[in-house]
């Protein structure tokens, strides 16, 4: 897929939890599904902080600001980069919810998060003609990522939390 297609998807993606955020209701919004899980707002609050996080991780990457390497991927990323899937459900490291912690945000904060996803991609978008490929930041399950891993990584990460979306819609369907 090309940068512009991967852009556009992104663009999709975002398009399509922006149009979400109108059918959930607010006191469904921020309530935890019976049987564990996140709610709706926590998805929302670690998808953008992810994506912020990726398109920060992908930026230096481009600009060069991260020591070059000749570390890769690990198996499970090679894996998911290829497929544009993750296997089956992924708990969030721990790192990561340590650096990001997810939490019960509003949906009007739902909102900006995603206008500022929107103005990231658009920014760091442009970034990737120009990247090398030896610079590289870790990811903490897939390894050692270039700018444009980060970038499709970013895609796939966004679809993976629409299913989870999905499953939550179904489980407040039935309680």
């Amino acid at each position: 897929m090309t940068v512009e297609a991967e852009r556009r998807a992104i663009e999709a993606v975002l398009d399509e939890y922006r149009n979400r955020l109108d059918t959930i209701s607010d006191e469904q919004f921020d309530l935890s599904p019976g049987g564990g899980g996140w709610s709706y707002a926590e998805v929302y609050s670690h998808i953008m902080q992810a994506t912020i996080g990726s398109s920060i991780a992908l930026e230096k990457c481009s600009n060069g600001t991260c020591m070059p390497t000749t570390k890769g991927r690990t198996l499970i990323g090679v894996f998911v980069l290829a497929s544009g899937v993750f296997p089956g459900r992924v708990k969030v490291p721990p790192a990561i919810l340590e650096k990001s912690p997810v939490k019960k945000i509003s949906k009007e904060e739902a909102r900006n998060l995603i206008v500022k996803c929107r103005k990231r991609i658009d920014t760091v978008a442009k970034l990737l003609f120009d990247s090398k490929p030896h610079y590289r930041i870790a990811h903490p399950r897939l390894g050692m990522l270039n700018a444009r891993q980060w970038f499709k990584f970013i895609l796939i990460h966004l679809n993976h939390h629409l299913r989870q979306l999905n499953r939550i819609e179904k489980k407040l369907t039935r309680e």
